[in-house]
């Protein structure tokens, strides 16, 4: 990878070198939350986390909504716009945004992209859109979906087929029918005498399309075996499926769910053939780019496609801006430049970055601002902890350990003066809604950071410890006077805490009014003992006499 240019950053004037590092803690959905029985954080067993809480170089900060580029206040921020948030030290308008304002525009439909799917659809071939279907808008919102489809209705495109993946993880866990009814409503009213408008296949997040970090790439197959080949279980709706998966199994939830397919005189209604287009209609990129890869690689051997019709396939975005997958895409993605990572690169100072397989790209990719590989291979260690092909309340406490061991390592060895890691339990587990195990989970975060932190004291440091966004904050919600698990992350601010095992220089708390996730980066500057750049948002901690 070509390293990318940004000016060394200058010296803090009076700040004394230390001889520690300065580490990162990402604590993944661990949030602020209400301090009583609802909040997962709260009603775990944290010795460490209760007296953190407490320090004097504490203070909670905002993780969702504007402070994150996400279009208002009332959308809950996630790992992805978190993460850039942390790593390029300002807020740029993330993908949710960048959409809505291109749809409303009609940009989106004045472009190359778009004109050769009407083309094709014109032509006899058929448009296809595969993604998540939910208003959950962390990966896709499904009024996105809508405009697409009222778009294609005033271009007379003729034939349509959706490809529903289910949610049940950014919203309710079992409200796939909230989304599948209205949508087959819709999709019925658009057909006509020439229009023929359906879903054609789906199945849950989970088991379905949306695998990320080369975890699984299994999903991946099951999704090109149900929308491409037309091959899965076979129902005659989509909301036939839901039903009778819920009716066979009580206990299934909607991210879970097999994958299936919709067939009409025993038939599938929707396989991909030559000469038709398709587009994956998910802003968000971790989850959307081994599909993509999958449509289109000519050399891909991840799995065996069987058949790959000569289709024409773009994103809702551009998920990887080095990569370039997928090659075509509707809407420009968000041009993050000069990271933090650019700037410690270039005032050469050495840095280790490590997370399980879950999260490894978060402390990665998007920490550098949607870019992958190395900036400087010379200064930099990225490392993966492979993580469990299991749902996550099973095994609570996750890979903590093992990237406790790595950092504990890491900071031993004396190589790096800027360590960050992301301990993945708060959100993976959270996302579960299982009680017991949320707790478990943020147990074993506690344990695990009380092992870095005792590292970081005995090499004379500094510690960071932070979150990306809110989950395991809040367990349940009350619906009909009934607990309903809750799953989705929170709005809820995030801790930021400094804590100083070095001593050599005296910090206090800036007293940024309204802090957030993109205030960190100018911290850690600070921390690092160099002026922050000036376009940073503002440090939360500043340097005392």
């Amino acid at each position: 990878m070509t390293k990318r240019q940004s000016p060394p950053l200058a010296p803090l004037a009076g700040f004394r070198q230390y001889e520690g590092p300065l580490v990162t803690v990402v604590m993944d959905g661990i949030g602020i939350g209400s301090r009583d029985e609802q909040d997962g954080v709260f009603m775990a067993n944290t010795e460490l986390l209760d007296t953190l809480f407490k320090e004097q170089l504490m203070v909670a900060v905002k993780a969702h909504g504007l402070a994150v580029g996400l279009p208002s206040d009332k959308d809950m921020g996630n790992s992805e716009v978190g993460h850039n948030a942390l790593g390029a030290g300002r807020v740029f308008s993330q993908g949710a945004k960048l959409v809505n304002e291109a749809l409303e525009s009609k940009e989106v439909f004045n472009g190359e992209v778009w004109q050769e799917l009407k083309k094709r659809g014109h032509g006899g071939g058929t448009v296809h859109f595969i993604g998540l279907v939910s208003d959950g808008n962390v990966h896709s919102h499904i009024d996105q979906l809508y405009r697409l489809l009222d778009q294609c209705v005033a271009d007379g495109i003729e034939r349509v087929r959706v490809h529903a993946l289910l949610d049940g993880r950014d919203v309710e866990q079992k409200s796939a029918l909230d989304y599948i009814e209205p949508l087959e409503r819709k999709l019925a009213k658009c057909c006509g005498e020439s229009f023929d408008y359906r879903i054609a296949s789906g199945g849950g997040r989970m088991v379905t399309t949306m695998d990320r970090y080369n975890a699984n790439w299994s999903v991946v197959e099951r999704g090109w075996k149900a929308h491409v080949l037309g091959e899965g279980r076979s129902f005659v709706s989509a909301s036939e499926a839901v039903r009778t998966y819920y009716a066979e199994d009580p206990a299934m939830t909607d991210q879970y769910m097999p994958s299936f397919v919709v067939i009409k005189d025993d038939k599938p209604v929707g396989t991909m053939e030559d000469g038709d287009s398709a587009v994956f209609f998910n802003f968000r990129g971790d989850r959307a780019i081994e599909i993509s890869r999958a449509f289109d690689e000519t050399d891909f051997n991840e799995f065996d496609r069987k058949r790959v019709p000569e289709l024409f396939y773009a994103g809702m975005m551009q998920y990887d801006g080095d990569a370039l997958i997928p090659k075509k895409f509707l809407v420009q993605p968000p041009a993050i430049n000069a990271t933090l990572g650019e700037y410690l690169c270039a005032t050469g100072i050495t840095s280790y970055a490590v997370s399980e397989t879950q999260k490894f790209g978060h402390v990665t990719y998007f920490w550098n601002g949607n870019r992958s590989g190395y900036i400087d291979r010379d200064l930099e260690r990225y490392e993966e902890v492979a993580s469990d092909r299991i749902t996550f309340d099973l095994k609570p406490w996750m890979k903590a350990g093992e990237i406790a061991d790595k950092v504990v390592e890491a900071i031993e060895s004396g190589r790096y003066k800027f360590i960050r890691l992301n301990f993945a339990n708060g959100d993976m587990v959270g996302h579960t809604g299982v009680e017991q195990a949320v707790r478990v989970g943020v147990e074993c975060v506690d344990i695990s950071l009380g092992r870095v932190l005792g590292a970081v004291k005995k090499a004379r440091g500094i510690a960071v410890v932070t979150a990306d966004h809110g989950n395991a904050d809040c367990m349940w919600t009350e619906k009909n006077g009934k607990r309903v698990p809750m799953v989705a992350h929170t709005l809820n601010p995030v801790p930021f805490i400094v804590k100083d095992y070095n001593g050599a220089n005296n910090f206090r708390l800036t007293g940024v009014a309204d802090p957030g996730l993109a205030n960190v980066a100018a911290t850690l500057c600070v921390l690092l003992g160099y002026q922050p750049p000036e376009d940073y948002f503002p440090p939360l901690v500043e340097l005392v006499g």
